[in-house]
């Protein structure tokens, strides 16, 4: 295990960074919209950037919205440099949603070294889909969202997972839906496309603490914001969302929760 100085983190923000830069320029050539999220988004407003400690990057678009990316990512990304990941392109990739990479450089995380792909330096790009906007509509897909996020978690869980019951469980889960994960991933994408629900959500991420989603409407008008030396984009309702997800987000956690995640390897590009 690795535990990152001060100036590996900082190295690691500024490729992310680039990664950032690089995917707001092709959002921006094609008039796509997007929204720099979690504690990227956190980071922007509390501190003008990453937040010190912060060793990720986010941002979430509504699915049609990610769509157009995933359309026009390989013409645009000089394959020298990038690299797009995701559940269709990528063979044992487990997640619902994107990652743009850095070629040339290594970002293992704690018990995902196992994965059978390639794991540069990332930032995640997050899919907003539709939930139902009835009560009964909403427990029940919010339960098959359950399931499916184990299901593709099964492949990390049964090496991460602390208690050795559910390491088993986890790995038991994984074989039993190796070959079928992706298409199960498929059709809650295709049952969550109503365009006209009052909430979206992350189909892979537990919902909001608050609520049964974020609201659409915070996905319909966005405004650009300023993180370190760079002009991205979220959504107008951002400090709508910003309550929503932290409370009192201008609050500092205590020092204990100031951290970042274990990494098992990482090698930064020469030009960074």
């Amino acid at each position: 295990m690795i535990e990152l100085s001060a100036e590996q983190l900082r190295r690691l923000q500024l490729v992310e960074l680039e990664l950032l830069k690089e995917f707001d320029r092709i959002c921006r050539k094609h008039n796509i919209k997007y929204s720099i999220t979690g504690g990227t988004l956190l980071g922007a407003v509390r501190h003008g950037g990453f937040i010190p400690w912060d060793d990720d990057s986010d941002v979430s678009m509504l699915r049609s919205e990610y769509e157009k990316f995933v359309a026009v990512c390989d013409s645009e990304l000089d394959p020298e440099k990038y690299y797009f990941q995701d559940i269709d392109r990528t063979p044992g990739y487990r997640w619902g949603y994107g990652k743009l990479r850095r070629k040339d450089t290594v970002f293992l995380r704690e018990h995902q070294q196992h994965m059978p792909y390639e794991q540069g330096i990332f930032m995640d790009i997050f899919p907003r889909d539709s939930v139902p906007d009835s009560y009964l509509g909403e427990r029940i897909h919010s339960f098959k969202c359950f399931i499916v996020r184990k299901i593709l978690w099964s492949a990390v869980g049964r090496f991460a997972d602390s208690r050795s019951m559910m390491r088993t469980w986890f790995s038991i889960l994984y074989h039993m839906t190796k070959r079928s994960a992706t298409r199960f991933y498929h059709k809650l994408v295709l049952s969550s496309s109503d365009p006209e629900t009052e909430r979206v959500r992350a189909l892979t991420f537990p919902i909001p603490r608050k609520g049964k989603g974020y609201l659409r409407k915070w996905y319909q008008e966005y405004t650009d914001i300023n993180f370190e030396d760079a002009t991205l984009m979220t959504e107008a309702g951002y400090l709508e969302w910003l309550t929503v997800e932290f409370d009192d987000y201008m609050e500092l956690p205590p020092i204990e929760k100031r951290k970042v995640h274990p990494v098992v390897d990482i090698r930064f590009p020469d030009d960074v």
